[in-house]
């Protein structure tokens, strides 16, 4: 058995005991769990030091596990994420299934279909949404790679994955798109 598969199982058994993870994303490493789990995502929020009304990036592994999380799937999100250049998430309104924990105060959710193979595949292990954010504390810079993280983070998680964590990266957080009811993009974060 691969290095790889092995760090995706150990992964995935912390997640579905309600743990939380520290892991590579496509974009920088991120703290994540169950996106689920309201209180493996109230334990993100207090590594974080981070206030419970801020929503978080939730990694799916493609356009049908989106289905169950949105009311309508975008007609032309398809599209945007065959064309993104960069790791890019999407806010859509009408969020379903989910808790209060991982939505924004209008009920939308932030997400993106993760094409990094570690992330890719341990979505597509668990079957549900994995919360990603960023591997800091809240207020403190973006660790760019994982010898960046502090650590008091890698203290507070319940398991550190052990994979690309040699990696010099220059990572950073991916591009934030709002896509409104009307079809119209607004670029959150560039």
């Amino acid at each position: 058995m691969s290095q790889l598969v092995k760090e995706i199982q150990a992964a995935e058994e912390e997640v579905i005991l309600g743990n939380v993870i520290l892991y590579p994303t496509d974009t920088v490493w991120g703290i994540g769990c169950d996106a689920e789990n309201a209180e493996a995502v109230r334990k993100i929020f207090k590594i974080k030091e981070r206030e419970e009304s801020k929503s978080m990036i939730l990694l799916m592994a493609d356009l049908d596990m989106l289905k169950h999380y949105v009311e309508e799937v975008p007609a032309e999100l398809k599209k945007l994420i065959e064309e993104q250049e960069r790791p890019t998430t999407y806010v859509l309104s009408g969020a379903i299934n989910l808790p209060k924990e991982v939505m924004a105060e209008d009920g939308s959710i932030a997400v993106r279909i993760t094409k990094d193979e570690f992330s890719h595949r341990l979505v597509r292990q668990i079957g549900r949404p994995l919360v990603s954010t960023s591997a800091n504390i809240s207020g403190q810079g973006t660790a760019a790679s994982f010898k960046d993280i502090s650590e008091s983070i890698k203290e507070r998680v319940d398991h550190v994955v052990r994979w690309r964590q040699e990696e010099e990266v220059d990572a950073k957080p991916s591009r934030i798109v709002k896509i409104e009811a009307n079809g119209a993009q607004k670029v959150l974060r560039d």
